[in-house]
């Protein structure tokens, strides 16, 4: 009897990536930060930025899935935005994930542009998730999680996958999020301290967005963890 066998094969996929290296000598901490699901690198690179733009490496990274964004006025060209995962094998965009962010502390980190032991992620809704994967399975890596408006692994609960170690969470979150809502978010940050070093949690009176007033608040508590701190 015939059978429908699915087999596997693997391409190069090329994966992209801003890069923002303010003027001055290096190495400076590294602040890798990830849009939301229908971002892009330049869009999450200019939020990046406003945040600081003077201390911090930045590196913008962009999703590897990408879909078409049919505008309201049909007049317009089609755009695109990107995402991270989805529920058809995630496993396979998860270790994407992986592999990209340790390509970019292992690149800079030999171009001298970073210092590895202050490496931070930042990331709003979808890739929240994928960067809390990333620091407790790699907690070695990473210094802090900024984690805006997400949530946390749905595995995360399990024994044997995700270490402890010394991160530091920075969780933010929205009164009016119909999404990711305050009551969600706090549940999530009391599971985070099962394995974080300290989770940090702040509440602002917005909706799912990165609110303008954590701009400050971010790069306050960046700087209370690197050696920026020690200088002022």
């Amino acid at each position: 009897m015939a059978e429908v066998a699915e087999r596997r094969l693997v391409q190069e996929f090329p994966c992209y990536y801003d890069l923002y290296i303010p003027a001055g000598a290096g190495p400076r901490p590294l602040l890798i930060a990830l849009h939301g699901y229908g971002g892009d690198k330049t869009s999450m690179m200019r939020l990046a930025r406003r945040i600081n733009e003077q201390d911090y490496v930045i590196a913008s990274l962009q999703g590897p899935h990408q879909h078409l964004v049919r505008p309201e006025d049909r007049s317009q060209a089609l755009g695109y935005g990107f995402g991270w995962l989805s529920n058809f094998r995630p496993e396979e965009s998860i270790a994407l994930h992986h592999r990209a962010i340790l390509h970019i502390i292992e690149t800079l980190t030999q171009e001298s542009q970073a210092d590895p032991a202050q490496v931070f992620l930042l990331g709003f809704s979808q890739a929240v998730g994928l960067n809390f994967r990333f620091a407790f399975t790699h907690p070695e890596r990473v210094r802090g999680v900024i984690a805006i408006c997400g949530g946390i692994p749905g595995d995360w609960g399990g024994e044997g996958k995700y270490r402890a170690g010394g991160v530091d969470v920075l969780y933010l979150a929205s009164e009016r999020d119909e999404f990711y809502p305050p009551s969600r978010i706090k549940e999530n940050a009391r599971a985070l301290e099962r394995r974080a070093q300290s989770v940090e949690l702040h509440l602002f009176d917005a909706g799912h967005e990165v609110p303008r007033d954590a701009y400050q608040v971010i790069d306050q508590w960046v700087a209370q963890r690197t050696k920026l701190n020690s200088m002022t």
